[in-house]
């Protein structure tokens, strides 16, 4: 499809420098797009590719524009603004409603008429698929889920029994919702299997990356809150909430009965220990560690930065003598204090 600039630097609110009526056919980077594509210039490492680029226009912040050889739209947030365009010239395609042949769908289920359920796909019984639904090719959903309206299984999705999704969710290929938590006991030496018997809930407009596990409860329920949006290969743990509008980035894992609160960003790799809690507003930064509850809002990091082999074998040589210098090192504070 083609769009007028002027159209789109209506939709994004920004201030176009340009003609008009200038056709965009599509997007593209700072050094390749085409004299028919918007790009976007947000980082300064690409201040080279902006001078010389040949896209038909560019979305960019007023300090940034005399640097630009093309028209341009400019906005407060010039990423923010690239995205809303993006997505108003890539609207979602939707689905022709119906039951595919291949697909088994239990009589008590309830399928909505403008549902899409593909084929090799399974609703178990009592399952509730709601309007504009779209059910991916091989998913699952068993009995007695509900599926929100507008929401999409992306393919090979398994929605376990019991659980309850929100409206607009968006699961990717993969994604386990609700198989049991890690819940086992030692009886003398074996591990025991506690029954999990919570379930979880998604809240509206949550995506969900490929190949994420989320964990019911033992007793009470997974929560995952409105807007949060999780990164492929994540896993959340049995009774964790997420807190609303949180962003998680990929292979964190989360540990069981932890509470993330609102508006947090966990970094990628990031490892958050069970039965803790984090306040609203936190950044934890990548491959951070984090076995104690935050209390403040704030930037943590726990991770040690790269460095090359032999300074790294040498550190954590000294490493391992930390505890034994604090001691030596408060023992000769203490005989100054003596002293003094």
């Amino acid at each position: 499809m083609q769009y007028k600039l002027g159209e789109l630097a209506e939709v994004i609110n920004a201030d176009l420098k340009g003609d008009p009526d200038c056709v965009i056919s599509g997007v593209g980077t700072l050094q390749n797009a085409g004299s028919d594509q918007l790009s976007f210039f947000t980082n300064r490492r690409y201040a080279r590719f902006l001078k010389s680029t040949t896209a038909a226009a560019v979305v960019l912040s007023v300090e940034d524009m005399n640097d630009c050889p093309v028209y341009s739209l400019v906005s407060k947030d010039p990423y923010l603004a690239y995205a809303k365009a993006v997505r108003y010239m890539n609207p979602e395609q939707s689905s022709d409603p119906g039951v595919h042949a291949s697909a088994i769908v239990s009589v008590t289920a309830s399928v909505h008429s403008s549902a899409c359920i593909c084929a090799n796909s399974y609703i178990g019984e009592h399952a509730q698929i709601g309007e504009n639904v779209y059910v991916g090719p091989g998913c699952v959903v068993e009995d007695n889920s509900v599926i929100g309206k507008g929401s999409r299984l992306v393919a090979n999705v398994s929605v376990c029994h019991n659980i309850e999704i929100g409206e607009r969710v968006l699961i990717h290929a993969g994604v386990v919702i609700g198989a049991d938590g890690f819940g086992i006991t030692n009886e003398e030496g074996k591990w025991l299997k506690i029954p999990q018997l919570g379930s979880v809930e998604i809240k509206d407009d949550v995506d969900i990356g490929a190949n994420t596990t989320i964990d019911r409860g033992a007793l009470e329920n997974t929560l995952i809150e409105e807007g949060v949006k999780i990164d492929n290969q994540v896993q959340i743990g049995h009774n964790s909430i997420i807190g609303a509008y949180t962003a998680i980035a990929g292979c964190a894992v989360i540990a069981g009965s932890v509470t993330i609160g609102k508006r947090c960003m966990i970094g990628g790799a990031t490892a958050i220990a069970g039965h803790i809690v984090i306040t609203d507003d936190v950044v934890i930064t990548g491959l951070s560690g984090v076995t104690n509850s935050i209390k403040k809002p704030g930037t943590y990091s726990g991770a040690m930065t790269i460095t090359d082999n032999l300074t790294w074998r040498k550190n954590m040589a000294r490493f391992r003598h930390l505890n034994e210098l604090a001691i030596r090192l408060k023992a000769v504070e203490d005989k100054l204090d003596k002293s003094s």
